[in-house]
């Protein structure tokens, strides 16, 4: 009996091993191996990516050409890599982005978030793309008194807002606690952007703001000026799941990619080369003349932009860049009219009134389209807008040299960002002798270029203004509507109420 219970106990045991043994092998062999998938093949089977994106000019907006933004554009980039449909969930301020941060389907978060070492207790970072400092941003108007703050002690006394949960709010909280007096408010209603706009109309003296946020503003906002640097350098950071380890793996090895390629180069310079050239004088200017030069030719740069295919926008600003909108504009060189067109070009263009400003809109527009028709094909996208640009400013000749010149300093002479670095060389012996065109004034069509983009985004920004305005018009400006229709009704009365006083004059005379 002992015999027969030890044999069985003995198979029991042996079939045990012999089934763990073959469950484990068929968990691990390979193509075998039992396991979850994980987030990133979640997102390649289901084909979406799930984003949420601060809306605001630093990271994603609608511009005029659809889907806009820093953060936007290299997330766009990321899905297409991965081959999948760039699911956006816009958050209007950094706390609300946060918030929406803890959705299980949420798999990037984007909202320009510094990666602090308290967030960094809270949240799971990805990697780094951006390098900013933490800015005090103030009222240009306060500059000329005692008021304008130059370092942290000068802040007592002041008006400061910024908004909650936002790493402003922490630097500020930890110079308190350090002793300095700052008395500084935080609001979850306003993001940065609109803070700085209550700083540009000096509802508040300043508000803290990252370099990147600033200098995207400032051209929006002309009466904003940078005080000081609060903080040290602090990188910029997309947050994700923590279990999102092959997602997070995938994102470092792309983004080292992307960046070795020069495409981050590429966007920075699209969004932030402009800072370079800024003038207060001229930004406040050519706020001034939207107003009041630009209606009397918007009608013909609308025209001449969809006959030729190129954004009005773009044309206004060339104008504005060339002549100020001053149709009878003259230059010592002798370019004459809106579009500033030499004698000759407006001969080959048709045009016979250079004064005339749709003749010269639409002969400038034509030379414009001729310069893009002679951009080599291997430009592409804005690239070939801006190649185009300098081509109007300098000549064709000379961006041709200047193509070449990149080639031989182990440049891109296909992209924008690349060009304009070689563009300046133009000027100096050691380069131009060798070039077939010579001598040019290279540092002049990279500042021409960049002053037109800056105009052209001042431009697109005030008119999707204007629209949403004429859409849903603030309460102030229906009282001052119905205020105005009410002064013209009662001026058309008094008119007509006149006008049959007269008639009955005229007709009691005529009985008399």
């Amino acid at each position: 009996m002992n015999k027969l219970l030890y044999t069985g106990i003995a198979i029991f045991f042996a079939f045990s091993f012999f089934v763990f043994g073959w469950l484990s092998h068929s968990a691990y062999m390979p193509g075998k191996r039992i396991e979850t998938s994980s987030l990133l093949d979640k997102i390649k089977q289901e084909k979406r990516l799930n984003v949420v994106l601060l809306n605001a000019p630093s990271t994603y907006y609608i511009g005029n050409e659809g889907p806009q933004g820093f953060e936007y554009d290299l997330l766009k980039a990321y899905a297409d890599h991965l081959g999948v449909k760039l699911n956006i969930i816009p958050a209007h301020t950094v706390k609300e982005a946060l918030r929406l941060s803890s959705n299980p389907n949420v798999h990037i978060t984007s909202a320009s978030l510094a990666k602090t070492p308290s967030r960094e207790k809270l949240y799971h970072f990805g990697p780094s793309y951006f390098e900013v400092q933490e800015q005090v941003i103030c009222n240009r108007g306060m500059l000329g008194s005692s008021k304008f703050p130059r370092d942290v002690e000068d802040l007592e006394g002041l008006t400061i807002m910024v908004g909650d949960d936002t790493s402003y709010s922490e630097t500020l909280k930890k110079l308190k606690e350090d002793g300095f007096d700052i008395n500084f408010t935080t609001s979850s209603e306003y993001s940065t952007e609109e803070l700085l706009e209550m700083v540009a109309k000096h509802e508040i003296d300043c508000t803290v703001a990252d370099s990147n946020i600033y200098a995207l503003n400032l051209k929006f906002f002309p009466e904003i000026a940078l005080a000081f640097s609060i903080s040290g350098r602090e990188q910029l950071a997309w947050l994700l799941p923590k279990d999102a380890k092959k997602l997070e793996a995938d994102m470092y090895a792309w983004l080292n990619d992307f960046n070795q390629r020069g495409k981050i180069t590429e966007l920075k310079d699209h969004y932030y080369s402009y800072v370079l050239f800024f003038d207060y004088y001229n930004t406040k200017m050519f706020y001034k003349r939207l107003k009041s030069r630009l209606p009397k030719y918007k009608k013909y740069f609308k025209e001449a932009g969809t006959r030729f295919g190129i954004p009005w926008t773009l044309l206004a600003s060339v104008s504005y860049q060339e002549s100020h909108w001053n149709p009878r504009a003259k230059s010592f060189t002798g370019v004459r009219g809106l579009m500033m067109l030499t004698r000759t070009t407006a001969k080959i263009l048709g045009v016979k009134n250079r004064l005339d400003p749709k003749q010269s809109i639409v002969g400038g527009t034509r030379h414009l389209n001729q310069m893009i028709k002679l951009v080599p094909k291997s430009v592409e996208g804005e690239n070939r807008l801006k190649f185009a640009l300098a081509a109007y400013n300098i000549g064709m000749g000379h961006i041709k040299d200047a193509r070449e010149l990149a080639k031989k300093l182990g440049l891109n002479h296909n992209i924008w960002s690349d060009l304009k670095i070689v563009l300046p060389l133009l000027s100096q012996k050691r380069y131009y002798r060798n070039l077939k065109y010579g001598y040019a004034r290279g540092a002049e069509p990279v500042k021409y270029v960049e002053a037109i983009y800056n105009y052209k985004d001042i431009l697109e920004k005030y008119e999707k203004e204007k629209a949403l305005e004429k859409e849903n018009p603030s309460p102030a400006k229906k009282v001052l509507t119905k205020k105005k229709k009410s002064v013209k009704k009662s001026v058309s009365k008094k008119k007509s109420t006149k006008k049959k006083s007269k008639k009955k004059t005229t007709t009691t005379k005529k009985k008399s």
